[in-house]
């Protein structure tokens, strides 16, 4: 929780209580805790991982209205979950932990409320810019998505509860495995299937910054294909809404 809090204060800060300042203290005052007991009892827990893209070609890290735009569908998903589902954040890019050791696990709770867990994830997420800007979190030179990917099914998975994996990124993979700015280069296989029991991968963004309507598709098709195999019940790829 520290880490999400002072990258949330400093966004704030930073921003001079602006656009991308958000009123804390979001639950109202008739929201007892004996109602929040009872209304997040009727929905299942779930689990959310949301990865934040912070390479160079995504236009999360240095356009504060599209960065709040994400933030604030994401929030909206995160507003929605249940007793006891689980909130977990990373960033990602280069292929390097040293890079992106930022990390915050929540679990939706009487004390850890949705509203609550919503605001600040939204927060963060609109502080991109002004993190990456100041020098809170750097710009990365690769786009390391697959290998992400794989991080988190190994060190959080599917299990469980339904699991959906958000991610805040152009969908650009640019690593080792792939360079999807190619027109001729593809997604590999995934081995096996590392996702099986997950019910979304949902990227926000895809293709944002081409400005090229058939390269948005074509990455779509990518990524439909890459996460059908992969194990996800559902794929979505959104480059704008």
């Amino acid at each position: 929780m520290t880490q999400l809090m002072v990258a949330v204060a400093t966004a704030a800060a930073l921003a001079g209580g602006g656009l991308l300042a958000v009123t804390p203290g979001m639950v109202s005052p008739a929201y007892t805790q004996a109602g929040y007991i009872n209304e997040a009892a009727q929905v299942a827990p779930q689990r959310i991982v949301i990865g934040l893209d912070l390479s160079k070609s995504n236009p999360l890290i240095d356009q504060p209205e599209f960065a709040a735009k994400v933030a604030d569908r994401i929030a909206g998903i995160v507003r929605h979950l249940g007793f006891a589902s689980e909130v977990h954040v990373r960033t990602f890019g280069s292929y390097d932990a040293s890079a992106n050791n930022f990390h915050y696990d929540a679990v939706i709770s009487v004390r850890e409320r949705p509203e609550a867990v919503a605001a600040d994830v939204q927060r963060l997420i609109a502080g991109t810019p002004v993190l990456v800007q100041h020098g809170r979190w750097q710009a990365q030179n690769w786009t390391n998505i697959l290998a992400f990917l794989d991080n988190m099914s190994q060190s959080i998975g599917c299990s469980g509860m339904p699991t959906a994996v958000v991610l805040a990124s152009d969908g650009i993979e640019d690593s080792e495995y792939a360079r999807l700015d190619n027109p001729h280069d593809h997604l590999p296989a995934p081995e096996g299937r590392p996702f099986a029991g997950c019910s979304e991968l949902e990227i926000l963004g895809i293709g944002q910054g081409t400005r090229s309507p058939s390269k948005t598709v074509r990455l779509r098709e990518e990524w439909m294909r890459w996460a059908q195999e992969a194990g996800f019940s559902r794929f979505s790829g959104l480059n704008d809404w």
